[in-house]
């Protein structure tokens, strides 16, 4: 079974339209821009049923699909480690309070 997620976009257009009116196809808007949080292609065929006309969003994994991707959420990972395997490695640089005792 082949994962619909690594079908190019031409494929896709020839699953939704069917071979022979995918060939008349044709792009008819396109957006690549940084002010959009997504990028998008139309696509636009000539059918004896009428106009049709397609948005495919490409994903960050590569993909193209109907929908527009979900909101990028806030993700946590860990950034670093010290030798012990403890997270958040103290530097070298960090001074540590002296206590006195009076």
């Amino acid at each position: 079974m082949m994962n619909f997620r690594d079908t190019s976009l031409r494929s896709l257009v020839e699953k939704w339209l069917g071979a022979e009116s995918a060939a008349c196809a044709r792009v008819t808007h396109f957006s690549h821009t940084r002010s959009k949080p997504w990028r998008y292609v139309c696509i636009k065929a000539i059918r004896a049923s009428g106009t049709f006309a397609f948005v495919f969003f490409r994903h960050d994994d590569g993909s193209w699909c109907v929908f527009p991707p979900g909101p990028r959420r806030p993700t946590m990972n860990v950034s670093s480690m010290d030798r012990s395997g403890e997270i958040g490695s103290r530097c070298d640089n960090d001074v540590q309070p002296e206590m006195s005792v009076a």
